[in-house]
């Protein structure tokens, strides 16, 4: 068989791998020339009337129009006369109607799997088929689909040949999406807004969500909560449902002692409304730590007692635990970690269903997998969202960006969370990643389609997102800027000259943009990073230029005196407010700011929209911090004044100057 293929799209030709037979069967025959079907009349048939179908026959409807303004209609019934349809079902159902790929694309016969082609043998016209080989898969049909359309103002077609077989290589692709204070953005969402997000990452391959209780490590309230917490958190949960998505609830136990019988009574009743109020739970999680503190030997009694009250409300409910932070850095666990992985070993209990891998876990995932009995799988539980101070930070980030940026910026990291996937994924049977916002969006895209494929490339990956959540005019170019933002934060900032280059790249996307692109908040986020990324590097070029000019003052001072020289010193210090650099750029972000927060509601100041803090992603307010050591200095020349004497004043120049 043909190891790989060249595919061609849009007069670029790439190489598309084969992975046989687990994986993938592709073939895209309009690599060939075929000509493209016109679906601006194309009739939406959904052979099942269970609400999953419905939802992808609706999904593909919207998503549709909101990028062409064509409404297609929805049909439970095939239409007569030669009328283009789209036919959404299971395989099964499909093939009750006498349509079936051709052999060799076949559906597989594993969840999530699909097949999408054309068939022309039929009606005199064009159908184009999207089989799951279940219910959610015919969603990722869909959302491959989606993907694949060439949609443009009052235009939608898709290749006639298009054919693909595909099943995901790991079974669990997931996000956490937690409700609550400590986010950036969720905080403020509306179910509406949820139920977009839950379809934009289905088109990626997404399979499931990680919802937070209401009551966490965290404030008990938002002055952006839309509804209580555990209010959102069930309607969060049916909609998952109505989407075929796994629900796992991450579930800290964070008591102080798990021995005394009244707070496992009170823990008990308190998860157990949660469960009760649920109408999909899949999994609970619990964290060994981050928060929690509660040893091995008390936490795994704990837990099995809480397998009984989930499993009350949902018989098949699993329960997962991480050891998280035993031993980790030995903050007072030394031994945590050999207790619980000797709870494992020798009881193996059945009540407990697997084990998660996350920060702060002090083995490798390699070495927790080989620990692990067999009998329990392994799912990770990575940190997108954090750019310094988790598990995964920039390396070598350059101190302006740490000063201004901050721990949770919009980060997309592309080639470096490619290779954090690419190198621990075999040992773990899938994943939920962990999130404080949509930061990290573009992360999440780059994970759910690589649980879906790992040897898809990152350059492709990039262009199908921007190609399907920007425009497809803006399919290379938005890919560039997305991979040219991860660049702006490689080595010392004064040297990155690619950070300027990303600038003018947005520039250009931005001046030829049309209304609904500046209304789109991923769009808008690349532009805050790039106009962000760029202000910066100017003011640090600029503030170190003028910390330098203060000291070839400071050293006249002989000649000058010594507060004459202060204060001119000092006056030179202060342009950097009063005479700032690039004010256009900076002006530029704040607007962006304002933008995102009334799109997509990121709260990027503490100040202007009641961000929780700026180190949970508000770094407009961290913007102007100094970059040279003005503040030092001054806080020097003030002591300077102070000196009697004029000898005295030089001598502690002289001091700083050397």
């Amino acid at each position: 068989m043909l190891k790989q293929m060249l595919r061609i799209r849009g007069g670029r030709m790439y190489k598309v791998r084969f992975l046989v037979p687990v994986l993938m069967l592709v073939f895209c025959a309009q690599c060939f020339g075929a000509a493209s079907v016109d679906l601006s009349k194309a009739v939406i048939v959904s052979s099942s009337a269970t609400k999953i179908q419905a939802n992808a026959a609706d999904m593909l409807k919207d998503e549709v129009e909101k990028r062409t303004r064509i409404g297609l209609e929805v049909s439970s019934k095939m239409p007569g006369g030669d009328k283009i349809v789209i036919l959404i079902g299971t395989a099964k159902e499909l093939a009750a109607k006498s349509y079936r790929p051709a052999a060799g694309f076949e559906v597989l016969s594993k969840a999530d799997a699909y097949a999408v082609w054309v068939d022309t043998s039929k009606r005199g016209s064009a159908t184009i088929c999207a089989a799951g080989y279940d219910d959610r898969g015919t969603l990722f049909a869909v959302g491959w689909l989606l993907r694949m359309l060439e949609m443009s103002r009052d235009r939608v077609s898709v290749s006639g040949d298009i054919k693909i077989a595909t099943a995901p290589r790991y079974p669990l692709r997931g996000h956490q999406i937690g409700y609550r204070p400590k986010t950036n953005s969720y905080d403020a969402w509306t179910l509406a807004m949820w139920e977009q997000y839950y379809r934009d990452m289905i088109v990626f391959g997404t399979n499931a969500v990680e919802l937070l209780p209401p009551r966490t490590d965290d404030a008990a309230d938002s002055p952006h909560f839309v509804k209580p917490q555990l209010e959102m958190m069930v309607d969060m949960s049916q909609l998952a449902a109505d989407y075929g998505l796994d629900v796992w609830i991450w579930f800290p136990a964070m008591e102080d002692d798990y021995s005394k019988e009244k707070t496992v009574k009170a823990s008990i009743d308190e998860w157990g409304d949660v469960f009760r109020s649920l109408p999909k739970i899949d999994v609970v999680f619990v964290p060994g730590g981050d928060p929690g503190n509660t040893h091995p030997s008390q936490l795994m009694p704990f837990m099995e007692k809480q397998k009984k009250n989930l499993t009350k409300y949902h018989p098949k409910g699993q329960l997962w635990v991480s050891p998280q932070g035993f031993d980790w850095k030995n903050k007072g666990r030394r031994g945590w970690l050999n207790a619980f992985l000797d709870i494992l070993q020798q009881e193996e209990p059945a009540w407990l269903d697997g084990v998660v891998f996350g920060p702060q876990v002090a083995i490798s995932l390699p070495k927790l997998r080989e620990a692990v009995p067999a009998r329990y799988p392994i799912r990770r539980y990575p940190d997108i969202t954090h750019s310094g101070g988790g598990q995964y930070e920039v390396e070598n980030w350059d101190e302006a960006y740490d000063d201004t940026l901050g721990r949770e910026p919009i980060n997309p990291r592309p080639y470096f969370y490619t290779s954090k996937f690419r190198e621990l994924q075999q040992h773990a049977m899938g994943f939920i990643t962990y999130s404080e916002g949509c930061n990290d969006d573009v992360n999440k895209i780059i994970w759910s389609c690589l649980g879906w494929d790992p040897d898809m490339k990152v350059e492709n990956i990039l262009r199908e997102y921007s190609r399907y959540f920007i425009s497809r005019r803006y399919e290379e170019k938005f890919a560039e800027g997305l991979a040219g933002l991860e660049r702006n934060w490689v080595g010392p900032l004064k040297k990155n000259d690619v950070v300027y280059e990303t600038l003018k790249l947005f520039q250009e996307m931005e001046r030829r943009a049309t209304p609904q692109d500046k209304l789109n908040w991923r769009f808008q986020q690349g532009l805050y990073r790039a106009y962000y990324d760029a202000y910066i590097k100017a003011r640090l070029e600029y503030e170190t230029k003028l910390e330098k000019d203060a000291i070839e003052v400071l050293k006249k001072a002989d000649s000058i005196g010594a507060l004459a020289a202060v204060d001119m010193a000092e006056a030179i210090l202060d342009k950097a407010v009063t005479e700032k650099v690039r004010p256009e750029w900076r002006a530029r972000t704040f607007e962006m700011a304002e933008a995102l927060y009334q799109s997509i509601r990121m709260q990027l100041s503490v100040k202007r929209y009641k961000g929780i803090r700026i180190s949970r992603g508000a770094n407009l307010d961290s913007i102007d911090v100094p970059l040279n050591d003005a503040e030092k200095m001054k806080k020097r020349f003030r002591s300077i004044r102070k000196s009697k004497t004029e000898s005295e004043q030089l001598r502690a120049i002289r001091k700083m100057v050397d």
